[in-house]
Formats: C-alpha cells, structure tokens, sequence
C-alpha cells in the first residue's frame, strides 16, 4: 500500500483544493501537511531544497521518492490511479 501526501498552502489555495477533490475523487487515500504552519520550516526546506519546488501543491508518492510532482495535475492523479487499480 503506497502512502500520498499532499503539501499544501491550506484551504485558500485553489490548486491545493483542487488536487484534494481530484485524489479523493478517484478513491486515493492521502494526507495533508499545511506548509504555512510555523512548525513546518522543516518541511518547506525539504520541498524547496531537496526536491526544488516553489509552488503548491506538492504531491510526493511515498513508495517512490522520486515519483512527486507540483501543482494541480489531474492527468498524475489519474495515471496515479490507474497505477493503483492494476496492483489491487
């Protein structure tokens, strides 16, 4: 079973929200960590440092660390999906 995150910038955020309804949509379970939290500066040097975003949402698959991606990507949501049907 493969775990998602979501990085967002919390509920104002537009393609945050819209990335949230496209995984739950699509049946995939996923967590969100809201990096505007004081306690996150860990967590925006992560995705700012070590995997060179600078926007949100960041979506990273943790079964693959190097599977992640940033923005509202719905056509990722979907392969991502499609991906977890076949190994169910």
């Amino acid at each position: 079973m493969i775990s998602v995150t979501v990085y967002s910038t919390g509920p104002t955020c537009q393609r945050c929200r819209l990335t949230c309804r496209s995984l739950a949509d699509a049946g995939i379970r996923f967590s969100v960590v809201d990096v505007t939290d004081a306690r996150a500066s860990d967590v925006r040097d992560y995705l700012t440092e070590e995997l060179g975003y600078s926007e949100a949402p960041v979506v990273v698959v943790d079964d693959e660390p190097e599977h992640h991606w940033a923005g509202f990507r719905p056509d990722l949501v979907a392969r991502l999906a499609s991906r977890l049907e076949v190994g169910a």
